[in-house]
């Protein structure tokens, strides 16, 4: 199934993409309703390729779904923001690692209308790559808490409605166009953040976030993150309706990618990365490599 190939492609780069959007909220981007804005308004970036015919006009009912999803989509990114901002990643990740495959699920069985079921070898692959992508990102010194959960609960929430939603889309429109139409609701929800006065300031008064070492960094991982996203939505488009909670699922092999970048990479920026890294919680992450090893087996045995 070339979808899944897709989804782990995309992955490996929000690895890369994950580690340096921590460096950058936690070092040079003060705040999430900032980092918001600029992923938001960089989306429309897609819309070059609108004169070169890719861009195809439906009815306006499924102009508005679309919109809908990009406004999801950008919802769910600020609520992870602040998540990630307020704590550290090990007490959010774990919960929105379970969250995110079984909301998606939910809504892809009452939304697609259609007959589709899971084989067995399908949910066991699904159990196992959730299981594996928990026990990843589970520190046993990190309590999560009741705010960590309902921003899990939230960001998930959103997270998968925009799945779900831009699939109903890419049904009805090609891939590209769909897109699109996606994106611009995703620009107008990033718009709105002008209303705070913290954005404000930081782009028209008092700006941090636009020094040119700032840039340095976020423009290059805005072009990769967007690349992941492309490809992931794409994953999305091709996937029949009722795997797309297993696209959510297969995230936790962006956690093995960014267990094997940290080994790497922790030592020399320990602050930034702050990940510990013994022999107990590779032990827990090497069993958990093997479950979402298992998962994807079965996944590409079908």
């Amino acid at each position: 199934m070339s979808w899944i190939l897709i989804a782990i492609s995309a992955y490996f780069i929000f690895a890369v993409v994950n580690l340096v959007d921590k460096y950058l909220l936690g070092v040079r981007i003060p705040s999430p309703k900032v980092y918001t804005f600029y992923i938001g308004v960089s989306g429309i970036l897609i819309l070059i390729l609108v004169p070169f015919g890719f861009l195809i006009v439906p009815r306006f009912s499924l102009i508005l779904l679309a919109l809908l999803a990009g406004v999801c989509h950008i919802l769910g990114v600020f609520i992870f923001l602040v998540g990630l901002k307020s704590f550290e990643a090990s007490r959010i990740m774990p919960a929105m690692g379970a969250l995110l495959p079984i909301f998606t699920f939910g809504f892809a069985l009452i939304l697609s209308g259609q007959n589709e079921v899971l084989t067995f070898s399908d949910i066991t692959a699904f159990v196992l790559l959730i299981f594996g992508t928990l026990l990843i990102t589970w520190q046993k010194k990190k309590t999560i808490t009741l705010t960590n959960i309902k921003i899990a609960i939230l960001s998930a929430f959103f997270f998968a409605l925009y799945f779900v939603l831009a699939k109903l889309v890419y049904l009805e429109q090609p891939f590209i166009s769909g897109f699109i139409w996606t994106r611009i609701g995703a620009f107008m929800a990033a718009l709105s953040l002008l209303f705070s006065k913290e954005v404000k300031e930081d782009i028209f008064g008092r700006p941090k976030f636009i020094q040119r070492k700032t840039w340095v960094i976020f423009f290059p991982n805005e072009v990769a993150s967007a690349s992941g996203f492309i490809l992931q939505n794409w994953a999305i488009a091709l996937a029949p309706f009722v795997y797309l909670g297993i696209i959510n699922a297969l995230e936790g092999v962006k956690y093995v990618f960014v267990l094997i970048f940290t080994l790497f990479l922790s030592l020399k920026f320990p602050k930034i990365l702050k990940e510990e890294v013994s022999r107990e919680i590779l032990f827990q992450k090497i069993i958990a490599i093997l479950l979402i090893g298992g998962g994807l087996v079965l996944l590409a045995g079908r």
